[in-house]
């Protein structure tokens, strides 16, 4: 068995995606490794020490906490890998976890907020370096908010993802390298049709493209969106993070809770739905996204009333 460094990496990442993972942060944080390796003369899976371990560590310097301690889970699942394949008899990271101070809860938008971020998307100006800028940015953003979609998934959509006569949405490669498929309504449908009119000819052309080549990347509308949202000057509440694009998708499903709520459905029953529709692999990672808000608040005590009134009629004399 090769116990190089090199070739462990290369094994333990072709494992990981022909599980279906697509690994690509953790790719780079592995290739990171190999280098700090390779500067301090070592080459053999073998030659990794503790104190080696230790001080690649303390080389890439992490402020948060979570932060930092992906870096370690993604060191401690490449070498215990290499343990249960047997190339080593131990692992030798010694793992200290850093303690997650409180986290925010993430920014919720109402219908109105958002109307105002998509009219804003669709006032931007072309320039030089993307022209149609603001259909594209209100096309990506009103799919993350009514569709729920992750902005990577939205900018990665192509022309033929886009089935017209059934209304629905083929999302390919989402998290973990899953694919779904969205349904939509015909408001969406409209908004589609006409990206893929103003787009190519071709079902694997981008439908979101500045240059009628290459996709969207992320990071674009990401920046757009923090810019659109400084200028509009929305109110953060104590405790919640600044919005940001992924907020979009929080609060769609936050949105689809409180519909059922208004609309007398029962949300336990629902929520394996949401999940599937969101990509999720259960609806535990769904419930992530379901922060309560006042409206939610509200509608909870209204059924809580309803249902316990009967009680209270029964108990007043």
């Amino acid at each position: 068995m090769n116990d190089a460094l090199t070739a462990a990496v290369g094994d333990f990442l072709a494992h990981k995606r022909a599980l279906g993972r697509k690994y690509l942060t953790e790719e780079a944080t592995l290739r990171l490794l190999l280098d700090f390796a390779a500067e301090h003369g070592v080459v053999g899976l073998r030659e990794l020490s503790g104190p080696l371990l230790e001080r690649f560590v303390a080389s890439r310097p992490r402020r948060r906490a979570r932060s930092f301690n992906h870096l370690v889970a993604v060191l401690g699942g490449f070498l215990d890998w290499t343990v249960v394949q047997g190339r080593l008899p131990a692992t030798p990271l010694r793992r200290v976890r850093r303690r997650e101070t409180y986290e925010r809860l993430p920014f919720i938008f109402d219908a109105t907020q958002v109307r105002r971020i998509l009219d804003a998307a669709s006032a931007l100006p072309d320039n030089p370096r993307g022209m149609g800028r603001g259909a594209i940015h209100h096309g990506i953003f009103a799919l993350c908010y009514g569709l729920g979609l992750r902005a990577g998934e939205a900018c990665g959509l192509r022309i033929g993802d886009v089935d017209a006569d059934r209304r629905l949405l083929v999302v390919r490669g989402g998290k973990f390298g899953k694919s779904r498929l969205v349904p939509h309504g015909p408001r969406m449908g409209e908004l589609l049709a006409a990206h893929v009119e103003r787009g190519g000819g071709h079902d694997q052309d981008p439908l979101f493209s500045f240059d009628g080549r290459r996709c969207v990347n992320p990071r674009t509308p990401s920046a757009v969106f923090h810019g659109l949202v400084g200028e509009l000057g929305f109110s953060v509440p104590d405790g919640v993070g600044a919005p940001r694009l992924h907020s979009l998708r929080h609060s769609f499903a936050v949105g689809c809770l409180l519909r059922w709520y208004r609309e007398g459905l029962d949300p336990t029953s629902r929520l394996y739905r949401l999940s599937t529709f969101m990509g999720h692999v259960s609806p535990l990672s769904t419930a992530v996204y379901l922060s309560i808000t006042p409206q939610l608040l509200d509608q909870g005590a209204r059924r809580f009333e309803a249902y316990a009134q009967p009680a209270w009629s029964e108990a007043t004399p």
